[in-house]
């Protein structure tokens, strides 16, 4: 498909990997606003400690049954900042969907290893 995601391809990507049997532009647009809410809800969690992890595990659910697991992952971690891969990473292994590299994000290679996880979020997560 796209080797290395980009602000130039990245739309092109998202509309390739879109699964959807009745598409229609304006679910895609909604599916596809769910990484602008989990990055929103990332950040308030980052300022204000105070986790929706519920809504976070169902947007997550509902990006990887419409885009797939490879690209909804490469999605992610185009859109998600940097600074909060952490918490993004703690909830796919939560939902074993955390690959070992993430190939192509702008140029490089993501290794899941040199990822730290977020223990406060482990621990909320194995307490569901």
């Amino acid at each position: 498909m796209i080797d290395n995601l980009t602000e130039d391809n990245f739309i092109m990507y998202a509309m390739k990997a879109y699964n959807s049997p009745h598409y229609v532009m304006s679910e895609f647009e909604g599916d596809f606003k769910r990484t602008k809410y989990l990055k929103r809800l990332f950040r308030r969690y980052k300022i204000t400690k105070s986790l929706k992890e519920r809504l976070i595990l169902n947007h997550l659910i509902l990006l990887y049954n419409v885009f797939g697991a490879e690209p909804a992952t490469r999605i992610l971690f185009f859109r998600i900042d940097e600074e909060d891969y952490g918490v993004l990473k703690t909830f796919l292994i939560y939902l074993n969907y955390m690959p070992e590299k993430v190939k192509g994000i702008n140029g490089r290679d993501i290794i899941s290893s040199d990822i730290l996880l977020d223990m406060d979020v482990a621990d909320i997560l194995r307490n569901l």
